[in-house]
């Protein structure tokens, strides 16, 4: 299995409270490492305004993660945020470090 480095940002509504932030933060870090990730780092970004609205909302409140993982874990991953509700945007880029092989 091919694991690759991979950085996840995903914009929450501004109106949700802290509870809800480091639940979804805990969620989602449990979500990749049950599914096989490995070196998972988060970094909360804080609220930041906007360049265009989204969904009528001008700030959001942005959590970066950096894992290593497989392309299936992050189409998981990335379908789980697609039908959240808190979530207003996402955006995986696979980053150009070396590539781990795992067997």
């Amino acid at each position: 299995m091919l694991l690759n480095n991979y950085e996840t940002i995903y914009i929450l509504k501004p109106d949700i409270t802290d509870d809800i932030n480091l639940s979804l933060v805990n969620f989602y870090k449990m979500f990749i490492k049950q599914n096989g990730g490995l070196n998972i780092s988060i970094q909360h970004r804080g609220r930041r305004h906007l360049s265009y609205n989204i969904n009528n909302y001008y700030d959001g409140i942005y959590v970066q993660m950096n894992y290593v993982a497989n392309g299936y874990i992050v189409k998981l991953l990335e379908k789980s945020m697609r039908f959240n509700d808190n979530i207003v945007r996402y955006l995986t880029v696979k980053e150009d470090k070396n590539s781990i092989s795992v067997y």
